[in-house]
């Protein structure tokens, strides 16, 4: 079968160009051996943010007398049902690109795909039988994997990655996180809403490390409180799996611990997956185990493209589409703008949530701007009050001599719903002033915006 473009992977990355590329006129087939949706739909983003909610859920039953409902009876954390309300989510999402498929006239090819020359992929499928489909354009989204340290080899039931973390066969009554980005944040919160004694293991000084030392250091205040033990500045230096706990020894500061747990969840990031699909024996080129692209994700052979996770940026869905987009309208004969990485939003879903964009303070200063900085907490602000989520802050950074925001750091209720904001305020090159004048609904979470970078100008009024 002839294409104007095959891509091989189901993922955001994937999906997103596949329906763009059909609405400008395109033949596309998609090559996927698993759910349509890849791994962000079916194991990452979307049945996460489930379990999330029943954590949440749960925790708000368990603190209902502060909001003066009155419960008879202990409530208890149903966690097979969590679990399965999380694959039902899924389901449906991936059900849902199924839809959009047929209606944008997509084909899905079931199976494994392999480049085998820049117009031709070779797709096995589940029976082992092999088939070639010809294009005139090739994106290769192939997406990523669980990273595996050498001292924490995944077997897949005491070591475990993110994606048996989603389905547990029961709630553990003990687990050890060993990393504190998004992925590793999420779960030591749902676990740790749920009953489960959590302890989270970071090499680095503090939790959320990519984020500004001020949102870092406040979630692990929150984590703290909430009954996480938080151990930074340590590592994991080995896991005996053979008892029926694991028996872990972490490298602190103060010299080496040995701790206990029923399970260990390595989430130290992703592996790119570039193996096996015709990389090497097309002649691609890589750049530090991820494919190297131009500005519009063409790769060093003509007619092939590279998106997602296996390419250099953020390894996050909303990257992977924006990615995706910006191919096939070049590739389409468009002119659109190639994606700015300076102003890509990140979001960690615990709670409370941690949203950002930009730069953060230091690396603010260490470029050199003269900065202003404003931060607003949700301690003074009546919604949050209201709403009994005060932990947290907004902080805005600007540039002191064009009133630019450089950078945007929330922590605290909604605020991975509040951070678009900003992204557009970016986008637009809105000043300080501008956000000032701009009038916020009251009583919102939102305010905190307006009222931080009132801050940063000395015009704040509400603390």
């Amino acid at each position: 079968m002839n294409y104007d473009l095959i891509i091989i992977g189901s993922g955001p990355g994937g999906y997103v160009a596949a329906i763009r590329a059909s609405q400008l006129g395109m033949k596309v087939g998609v090559v996927e051996r698993s759910e349509l949706g890849g791994i962000c739909l079916n194991w990452g983003c979307i049945p996460t943010k489930s379990l999330l909610k029943s954590g949440q859920v749960f925790n708000y039953i368990k603190h209902a007398a502060d909001y003066g409902v009155t419960i008879e009876g202990e409530a208890k954390a149903d966690f097979e049902q969590m679990v399965a309300r999380s694959r039902g989510v899924a389901d449906g999402m991936s059900k849902g690109i199924q839809f959009l498929f047929k209606k944008n006239k997509i084909d899905h090819i079931q199976g494994y795909g392999k480049l085998k020359s820049n117009k031709i992929v070779e797709v096995t499928d589940a029976e082992g039988k092999t088939k070639e489909l010809q294009a005139k354009n090739i994106i290769l989204a192939t997406g990523a994997r669980s990273k595996e340290l050498t001292n924490l080899k995944q077997d897949g039931k005491k070591i475990i990655g993110y994606r048996e973390a989603m389905t547990l066969p029961k709630k553990p009554e003990s687990m050890i996180v060993v990393g504190s980005g998004a992925i590793g944040s999420e779960f030591a919160n749902f676990y740790n809403a749920i009953g489960t004694k959590v302890t989270l293991v970071e090499f680095l000084p503090n939790v959320v490390p990519n984020e500004d030392v001020d949102v870092s250091k406040q979630l692990g205040r929150s984590f703290k409180k909430a009954g996480i033990k938080v151990m930074v500045g340590s590592s994991v230096e080995s896991v005996d799996t053979s008892g029926d706990l694991c028996k872990v020894v972490i490298k602190t500061k103060k010299g080496e611990e040995n701790h206990e747990a029923e399970i260990v969840l390595s989430a130290v990031g992703v592996t790119p997956n570039v193996e096996n699909i015709g990389i090497e024996e097309c002649g691609i080129e890589l750049e530090k185990g991820k494919v190297k692209v131009d500005e519009y994700y063409k790769t060093n052979i003509d007619g092939v493209y590279a998106i997602g996770d296996i390419v250099h940026g953020p390894a996050l869905a909303h990257v992977a589409s924006a990615e995706g987009i910006t191919c096939v309208e070049k590739m389409a004969g468009l002119n659109p703008e190639p994606v700015n990485y300076g102003n890509i939003p990140a979001c960690t879903y615990t709670s409370p949530e941690v949203a950002s964009v930009g730069i953060t303070e230091q690396a603010a200063i260490d470029a050199g701007y003269e900065i202003k900085v404003g931060k607003f907490p949700f301690t003074a602000s009546g919604k949050a009050s209201a709403a009994g989520e005060k932990d947290g802050f907004v902080k805005l950074i600007f540039d002191e001599k064009y009133g630019e925001l450089l950078g945007a750091h929330l922590i605290g209720a909604n605020v991975t719903e509040m951070i678009a904001e900003l992204v557009v305020a970016k986008k637009l090159e809105t000043t300080g002033h501008e956000l000032i004048k701009s009038i916020h609904p009251h009583p919102t979470m939102s305010e905190a915006v307006m009222e931080a970078a009132a801050a940063a100008y000395g015009e704040v009024i509400h603390i």
